[in-house]
């Protein structure tokens, strides 16, 4: 006769036998479970330490060990900690992907060469984690007029280029007029002379950015950034109301996003240009 309780009734797992396996699930944040224990109800706002921080529809807060002795919708679950979150790929405000190593390089021989100190902010802001990362300083010459003189002083080689960035290089601007000089002259082939059609780099941060639809038409004859502190009701009348005019448009700046295209491609061609090797 077939013996249906089996030959060996102290076998491991006899226990267990026929009981129903009670599932594990991840205690994610806004997940709603049940206390077994005393019918508490709450969502998962958080997991630390092996335990587990329930809130119920009262906004009250109590803490539980993970593990068994929870239920969702009436059935056994054992709670277990969430699957770690996958780190997003980081990028620059440029757009450019983040290095693992961040630590700045030394100064390349080369040198990006800009107008006046806001010009170096700007590319600053934007660009600042590519150029410590590739070992390129930017200078600000006070004014497009004195390239002439670094370029004597400091003369451009093979292995020490630079890239130059004007403002307003628009056809038969003073800037366009400079840099035609140059290319012709003797330091031309180690020196590229790129810009933006804007009369000032604070335009090359678009309305959009600034709440507005357009940047104001200022008259001929009226100092450019003197007009704009008018036209948008800053002060403009004491020393420094421009420079606070313009870290208030800076502030607005997040990534290249906030920039004209305009300016966007030539930074970029100059960083290619004094870094190649």
């Amino acid at each position: 006769m077939e013996d249906m309780y089996g030959s060996d009734v102290l076998a491991a797992g006899w226990r267990e036998r026929g009981a129903k396996k009670v599932p594990d699930v991840a205690a994610e944040r806004d997940l709603v479970v049940e206390v077994a224990i005393d019918g508490y109800c709450g969502a998962v706002t958080r997991v630390q330490s092996g335990h587990v921080e329930l809130e119920d529809y009262r906004g009250r807060k109590r803490l539980f060990p993970l593990g068994g002795g929870f239920l969702i919708d009436g059935e056994p679950v054992r709670l277990t900690p969430p699957a770690p979150v996958k780190q997003a790929i980081k990028r620059t405000a440029s757009g450019s992907f983040v290095a693992d190593d961040q630590r700045a390089r030394v100064a390349l021989p080369s040198r990006i060469l800009v107008e006046g100190k806001h010009d170096a902010e700007l590319v600053e802001k934007v660009w600042g984690a590519d150029l410590r990362a590739e070992g390129v300083v930017v200078e600000f010459l006070q004014g497009a007029d004195l390239l002439d003189e670094l370029l004597a002083s400091e003369p451009p080689s093979a292995t020490r280029r630079y890239g130059v960035l004007l403002d307003h290089l628009v056809p038969g601007s003073k800037e366009s007029r400079l840099a035609d000089a140059v290319r012709r002259g003797p330091h031309g082939a180690h020196v590229r002379i790129v810009g933006h059609p804007f009369i000032d780099v604070w335009q090359c941060v678009t309305p959009k950015t600034l709440g507005i639809a357009r940047w104001p038409e200022i008259p001929r004859g009226t100092d450019w950034k003197t007009g704009i502190c008018r036209a948008f009701g800053w002060p403009y009348q004491e020393q420094g109301d421009t420079g606070r005019a313009w870290q208030h448009i800076l502030s607005k700046v997040t990534s290249y996003r906030d920039l004209e295209p305009a300016l966007l491609g030539r930074v970029e061609e100059l960083i290619d240009f004094v870094t190649v090797p």
